[in-house]
């Protein structure tokens, strides 16, 4: 498993925005990042000063949402919906885009169910059992389509 440290990440976008900034070719994955990157201009400031962004700490005091972060979920839930796993997750996120309107702001409900999922992982102390951690998330998302 692919597991990039705080540093590789922030680098990675950072790369991205710079190489599409400079008509430079992107990879599939820097296109994805690229196109959220797009999507979110609060973020494109940090991003273009990539040693700016490697020396700051973005946290819970200061008020804003750590772009990094933001950008990797956004990524994580692209990839989920691409493999359609955990099963049926494509089916409710369109559920999400009927009922929210748009793509984006469906992304933010699933990212606000992920974050749900992993912060009473955490809290828990331990993993929680794969399949109850997929039954959670897909609860969550379900909720979140009926309008719950």
């Amino acid at each position: 498993m692919f597991s990039p440290s705080k540093d590789e990440v922030r680098r990675f976008f950072c790369d991205a925005w710079g190489k599409h900034r400079s008509g430079g070719v992107l990879t599939p994955l820097e296109a994805i990042a690229v196109d959220w990157i797009d999507r979110h201009p609060e973020y494109q400031d940090d991003l273009a000063d990539s040693a700016a962004a490697a020396a700051r700490d973005y946290s819970i005091e200061e008020g804003r949402t750590n772009p990094f972060l933001h950008l990797s979920m956004h990524l994580a839930i692209a990839e989920q919906l691409s493999v359609d796993q955990p099963p049926g997750i494509r089916t409710v996120y369109r559920k999400l885009v009927e009922r929210r309107g748009d793509e984006h702001a469906a992304a933010h409900a699933v990212m606000d169910c992920l974050g749900e999922v992993v912060w009473a992982a955490q809290r828990a102390g331990s993993p929680l059992p794969p399949d109850e951690m997929t039954a959670r998330y897909l609860d969550c998302l379900e909720r979140r389509a009926s309008g719950d």
